[in-house]
């Protein structure tokens, strides 16, 4: 197959340029519209009891929320005005009344006067210089009202007072916001760091371009995918930002090994522009089939997780690749083979690397794939043992929900929670308050007797009830502290352990953004976690089996895969939860862990760290089939590879790292360190020891059951790797 396609696209190159071409003009124009048809909802679980408390509330008694949308706190910079003066007054009351009743279905400040001396008290600071105003917001569902919040966030804001405003689910507008904002910092930063990198790497301007050009046209594909997607699913601001990303430096890696390879046999066959490039598509093109079908199976995982936004990550990243695959196999062997040998044209003037020269980057590999095939047993040890050391601080994982807190500490979404902790009563109108949805015909003497027992458990504030008829009741329980608070956690634990009123047919314990949904976010989130795992890891195995005809490869790979994830997990977790980078991050410390964004980054990095032991593993089972020696194979294999793949796994450090150390939300922090600590650990650590030693140890039982030619044929000697320049003998 592999050949054929090289065949066919030196046959249709210029057909297929063209086609291309088109393809570009239309991505340019269209898949831009991707951007207006994004979606903000998602976050949780259909299936959870928080998710169908708030969907029974709401489909019952409308929108009509115990806590508010939105909190607009409205304060005097100077501190001489009070809420009781009327300039003070004058303006907040203009701002509130110049909201349209098309966004916001109402507003209580102050001087609302239906309200009571002792509810309007808890609208005023304690000092008495600033007062808060809450909104309820006009839309169907979450997304709806975050765009109305989206089109009074500025109309809401008094003349002559400092203003701030945010409250309730408006944390998931802020984080969009910026994760737009950090995909267009993140690609201006990479790509020209990725050009010189590649620079480095090709010393020619053609050669440079060519994977630089196809991780463009990712981009570019991406949006293509991303706003198709759009018509038949949901997909979010933050699948988008991933899925782009994660495209892009798939992009370049694949254009980097095929254009290296490429190369390769130009050398090897005088120039031979159709052999070549069917001896690139039937080597690299070949592994790079395979590699980017293990990144899919990686991120079929997610369709395990019952959040909508999980799926809408999962389609929106299988898109991406499948899109990066089409290019790499079918669009880039047309521009080779086009190009022919001017693809090393426009060289820069630095000292060009002979051909056969001897490196100190080879002698290096060399060195090292020497030792540790010499004496794999203490490598392997030493290898596994810093994995487990890096993995062991998932044991102190303590669980969490992505909310405010994942804001930088100056944004509003992140100002307004400390100042009505500081300033204003707790248990007023925009205290924290979770729902308790009692479906059937409770007596209210039954339902005063629950709502003390609800009082009495430890942790709970005032119980009341917010909203009731003879089918519903909709009941409130204050509560202190974070959504992911241990003691607020159990406190949900403990309401829903009630025995529930005479009466009641279903209580439903539930609230946007609170404990319960923390706690049954956590919750499905682990339920789903082994069994997308385990997907992933079958599906691996007899991928890898079809691609190596091996048993042993295929799950050491996936043990090692393993292993490699947890060492990355670990790391984040001390990174992020325990605060390990901060100091060099400037991000504020929130002690837990959103499990669902950990799972996120597991599911997408395993094909990921499974990549480049693919491109390692290839070699070295071509040089076992030639030869039948199992050392020399896993030395010629590392020393050949050893290289490509260390810049390979550099350019793909640069693309994700740069979203994460250029984000201004922990929440792609997380993601775009925790990718990079996986790149990172896989392309060093995994491929240059634990997998070299693993494969010394096994011996030719790697190759089980297939039969090597080696084992028919007297072995022959291998011609040197091309650029190497380390003659065979050195590897004996």
């Amino acid at each position: 197959m592999f050949s054929w396609l090289g065949h066919f696209a030196h046959a249709r190159r210029r057909a297929l340029l063209i086609a291309t071409a088109l393809f570009v003009v239309l991505a340019g124009a269209w898949g831009g519209g991707v951007f207006g048809a994004l979606s903000t909802g998602g976050l949780e679980s259909p299936h959870a009891e928080s998710y169908r408390a708030n969907e029974l509330l709401e489909g019952h008694f409308g929108h009509r929320p115990a806590q508010a949308d939105a909190v607009a706190i409205y304060s005097d910079p100077t501190g001489e005005l009070s809420v009781d003066d009327p300039a003070f007054r004058k303006a907040v009351t203009a701002a509130l009344s110049s909201l349209p009743q098309t966004e916001v279905v109402s507003w209580t400040s102050y001087w609302s006067p239906e309200l009571t001396e002792e509810q309007r008290s808890g609208y005023v600071s304690t000092d008495g210089h600033a007062t808060l105003a809450t909104i309820i917001l006009r839309g169907a569902d979450d997304q709806e009202r975050l765009e109305s919040y989206g089109e009074i966030e500025q109309q809401m804001r008094a003349q002559g007072l400092e203003t701030h405003i945010a409250g309730g689910s408006t944390s998931v507008f802020h984080l969009q916001r910026l994760a737009t904002e950090n995909l267009a910092t993140a690609n201006m930063i990479s790509l020209p760091i990725l050009l010189l990198l590649l620079l480095v790497v090709f010393r020619g301007v053609v050669a440079a371009a060519i994977p630089l050009a196809l991780g463009i046209m990712a981009i570019l594909g991406s949006l293509v995918m991303l706003r198709a997607l759009t018509y038949v699913t949901d997909v979010s601001i933050f699948a988008m930002e991933i899925s782009m990303l994660l495209g892009l430096g798939l992009a370049i890696d694949y254009g980097l090994f095929m254009v290296s390879r490429f190369r390769e046999e130009l050398a090897r066959t005088g120039g031979d522009v159709r052999q070549s490039l069917v001896a690139t598509m039937k080597t690299a093109g070949h592994t790079v089939a395979f590699s980017g079908l293990t990144v899919v199976i990686g991120l079929c995982g997610l369709m395990f997780f019952p959040q909508p936004i999980s799926q809408a990550f999962g389609f929106g990243g299988i898109a991406v690749v499948l899109f990066d695959l089409l290019a790499a196999l079918v669009v880039l062997p047309a521009v080779l083979a086009v190009l022919g040998s001017r693809i090393n044209a426009l060289s820069l003037p630095w000292p060009r690397r002979r051909a056969g020269a001897v490196t100190r980057e080879n002698r290096a590999w060399n060195r090292l794939a020497t030792s540790v095939t010499r004496r794999p047993l203490p490598w392997l040890a030493g290898g596994l043992l810093a994995l487990l050391v890096a993995a062991a601080p998932l044991l102190s994982l303590q669980q969490g929900l992505t909310n405010h807190r994942y804001l930088p500490a100056g944004n509003e979404g992140q100002v307004v929670p400390r100042m009505l902790v500081a300033d204003f009563p707790q248990d007023g109108p925009a205290g924290l308050r979770m729902d308790v949805a009692i479906a059937g015909p409770v007596r209210r003497a039954a339902l005063d007797d629950y709502l003390r027992s609800v009082e009495g458990i430890q942790g709970a504030g005032v119980a009341g009830v917010h909203l009731a008829d003879s089918e519903l009741t909709w009941a409130t329980v204050a509560f202190r502290g974070e959504a992911d608070d241990a003691d607020n956690l159990q406190l949900v634990r403990d309401i829903r352990a009630l025995e529930p009123p005479a009466g009641a047919t279903e209580v439903l314990v539930g609230g946007g953004g609170g404990p319960a949904v923390s706690l049954d976010n956590s919750d499905a989130t682990m339920a789903a976690l082994p069994w997308a795992l385990a997907f992933i890891g079958l599906s691996t195995l007899f991928l890898l089996f079809l691609a190596f005809r091996s048993v042993l490869v295929p799950v050491k790979a996936v043990v090692v895969a393993f292993l490699s994830l947890a060492a990355s997990c670990g790391l984040i977790v001390w990174g992020f939860q325990e605060g390990g980078l901060a100091g060099l991050m400037d991000f504020s410390v929130v002690g837990t862990t959103d499990v669902w964004a950990l799972g996120l980054i597991i599911t997408i990095a395993f094909g990921l760290v499974t990549d480049y032991e693919m491109f390692l593993v290839s070699r070295i089972s071509e040089e076992y089939r030639a030869t039948g020696d199992n050392r020399r194979a896993i030395i010629v294999g590392l020393r050949g590879t050893g290289s490509l793949i260390t810049r390979a796994g550099l350019l793909m450090v640069v693309v994700l790292a740069t979203m994460g150390f250029t984000a201004t939300s922990l929440f792609l922090m997380t993601i775009g360190v925790g990718l990079t600590l996986c790149v990172v650990i896989d392309a060093t650590l995994v491929r240059a020891i634990v997998v070299p030693a693993a494969m010394q140890l096994l011996g030719g039982a790697n190759w089980w059951p297939g039969r090597p030619r080696g084992s028919n044929d007297r072995p022959r000697p291998t011609p040197r790797t091309e650029g190497t320049g380390l003659p065979d003998q050195v590897t004996r």
